[in-house]
This record gives C-alpha cells, sequence and structure tokens, in this order.
C-alpha cells in the first residue's frame, strides 16, 4: 500500500480505539451545541458558528438578541465545559500514543518496510530460533542483505536488521519480504510442515528463487525436495557429522571452519559462476594459469549435473554452467571474478 495509506492501515487497534473516541466526543459536542443554539432562537449557520467559537474557546462575540439570558448562559458554560474536557481527551489520546510508541512504531515500521521493497537479491530467513538467529548473524557477517520473517515479534532482532513480523506461511508477509525480488529463501521454522508449506509457496511465487529448507528427517528432506526446495538440511545430523569431524579430524575440521566462517583469516573461499559467453568456456586450468594470472587456487569444478570435477579440473575444459570453487585471500578472490565475467 502506499504512503500514508500503508502506514496508517497498520496502526494498533487500541490506538484506533482512543481516537475515534475523542473523535466522536467531539463531534457530539458540535452537534449539541449546534441544535442547542438553534432551540435557543439561532439560525443554523449562526449556531454552528457559536458553537465553533465557544468549544475553541476563541470567543468573539455571543449571537443573541440583546444580553444573553439565564438560559444562554448556563448552556454556553456546559458546552464550554464539555467541548474543553472533549478536547483535552483528545490531545491527552494522541500524546499517549506518541509517547508509548504506538504511532511512532508504526512509522518505524513503515521505514522498514519501504527499506524492504527497495532491496533486491537479498536473502529471506524465515524463523528466528537458534538455527535463524545462526543463519541471520553469518550471512550479515558477509556483508548481504537479509530480511528476517516470524510471528514473534518479541525474537525478531534490532532495528538494525531488516524484518517482518507475521506468519512465513501466509502469501502476504513473504510479500512484504520481498519474496518476488529476493535471490534465496531460507526457511528455518521450528515444524517440517511450515518448512513445506513455505517451500511450496515461495517456489510458486518465485521460481528462479534458491530455497534452503529445514527438515528433521529424511522423510521430510526428500518431501522438501519434491515440492521445490533446492537444498534439504538436517541441522542434527549437521551438527553430529561436525562432532565426529572435530573427533577424528580436528585439523581439518578446525581449517574447514576458519576458512568459511572466520572472516579475520586471510584466506576465504568462494563460489564463481561462470556468466554466459565467458572466455572461460572452452578452456582449462592450465590454458589460463589462473594461480598465476590471480592468486587465486581453483580447489574444484561443479557442472550442470552437480557433479565436482576436482581429480580431472586442470585438464577439463570449463563449459557453460559451470561453477568454480576457489580459494585464496579477497583481492585474489576479486580478480579472479572480474577475470570470469570478462
Amino acid at each position: 500500500m502506499s504512503y500514508p495509506a500503508g502506514m496508517f492501515a497498520r496502526i494498533r487497534p487500541d490506538t484506533w480505539g482512543h481516537l475515534a473516541i475523542a473523535a466522536a466526543l467531539i463531534v457530539g459536542v458540535l452537534v449539541a451545541g449546534t441544535v442547542g443554539y438553534t432551540l435557543l432562537g439561532l439560525g443554523a449557520v449562526d449556531a454552528a458558528y457559536q458553537t465553533i467559537v465557544t468549544v475553541s474557546t476563541v470567543g468573539f462575540r455571543e449571537i443573541a438578541d440583546g444580553d444573553p439570558d439565564t438560559t444562554w448562559k448556563v448552556f454556553t458554560s456546559v458546552l464550554i465545559l464539555l467541548g474543553t474536557g472533549s478536547m483535552l481527551y483528545g490531545a491527552t489520546s494522541v500524546i499517549e500514543s506518541i509517547v508509548e510508541g504506538r504511532l511512532t512504531g508504526q512509522f518505524r515500521r513503515y521505514r522498514m518496510q519501504r527499506s524492504i521493497d527497495d532491496l533486491s537479491d537479498h536473502l529471506i530467513v524465515c524463523g528466528t530460533g537458534r538455527v535463524g538467529q545462526a543463519i541471520t548473524e553469518f550471512v550479515r557477517s558477509v556483508g548481504q542483505e537479509v530480511v528476517v520473517v516470524d510471528r514473534d515479534e518479541t525474537r525478531l532482532p534490532d532495528e538494525d536488521v531488516l524484518h517482518v513480523a507475521g506468519d512465513a506461511t501466509s502469501d502476504d508477509v513473504l510479500r512484504r519480504a520481498g519474496i518476488e525480488r529476493a535471490a534465496t529463501l531460507v526457511s528455518a521454522l521450528g515444524t517440517s510442515v511450515d518448512n513445506l508449506y513455505v517451500t511450496l509457496s515461495s517456489r510458486k511465487m518465485n521460481p528462479g528463487l534458491f530455497i534452503v529448507s529445514r527438515a528433521d528427517d529424511p522423510e521430510s528432506m526428500a518431501k522438501m525436495l519434491q515440492v521445490g526446495a533446492d537444498r534439504a538440511v538436517n541441522p542434527y545430523e549437521i551438527a553430529g557429522s561436525r562432532m565426529a569431524s572435530l573427533a577424528t579430524q580436528p585439523n581439518v575440521a578446525d581449517f574447514v571452519d576458519v576458512v568459511v566462517h572466520d572472516g579475520t583469516f586471510e584466506a576465504k573461499l568462494r563460489e564463481i559462476r561462470l556468466p554466459d559467453g565467458s572466455d572461460f568456456i572452452g578452456q582449462t586450468i592450465d590454458d589460463l594459469a589462473i594461480r598465476q594470472e590471480t592468486g587465486a587456487v581453483v580447489l574444484s569444478v561443479r557442472d550442470r549435473s552437480a557433479r565436482f570435477h576436482t581429480d580431472d579440473g586442470t585438464s577439463r575444459p570449463f563449459a557453460d554452467g559451470d561453477v568454480i570453487v576457489a580459494i585464496g585471500s579477497d583481492a585474489a578472490l576479486d580478480r579472479l571474478a572480474g577475470t570470469v565475467s570478462s
């Protein structure tokens, strides 16, 4: 929805209640005053005018034939008290809403939604449990834009992380998170049923989206892949494999963990997809002298069929759709990415 309708459409019901009561009181006083002055002998326009100047406490003059009588004075006094009280109630309601963050919260949420609407090729994380929080922290650490979705507002991250409060299984909530413009979605909700539903809906709304979905058992993993997930992950299985690696090959496990997750380490791992028409296509790693030219080392190449080429990587010519997995410094990897794209 456009500004300002989109913002005010989400104002809390209790805030609308206070403001509606205040508006109703003021309108009621104005109507009662107009009717009362009409009964006291004024015309409709004069009665409305007299009511407005009385309630507003401006008090230019009293429109009456001669000096106002006792009835006129009593009615005007009561009208002043009721009008002033109604206006004070309205002002108090507005101030209370601002102080308690009701209206200001809506402004903040509207600004955040505007920021989300401007994003493209971002990553969406559904669920802010322990798994979702770990994913969000890592994605932010590598500099990628992320939008977090959760139905529990108390679990949402701080204001510096873009987020949407709502049920991720709702198509409207996913649209508010920018599902049509996103590059990747990670569904890390608490149940496999919810993750299955999010995967199915996301694939329908964005056929080109890369989807990673959480699954708690082999049967759920198979179903996730069937409904459109590109990857299905069991966190417990990965944790077990990680602990087993630390127990059997601690140095190898630590090295991989440092390279992938530690931003202070000089070497990084990165995947680089060959664009259409790349000069790499048809040439081998030895032909291109990648390490000598860029400083990056190609560890493996993955083809369209998802097969990794490691042993024959140096002698196999690059083909359309290949993805290079390389290691090196940021500068070296940037040079390799630039050479691939040229």
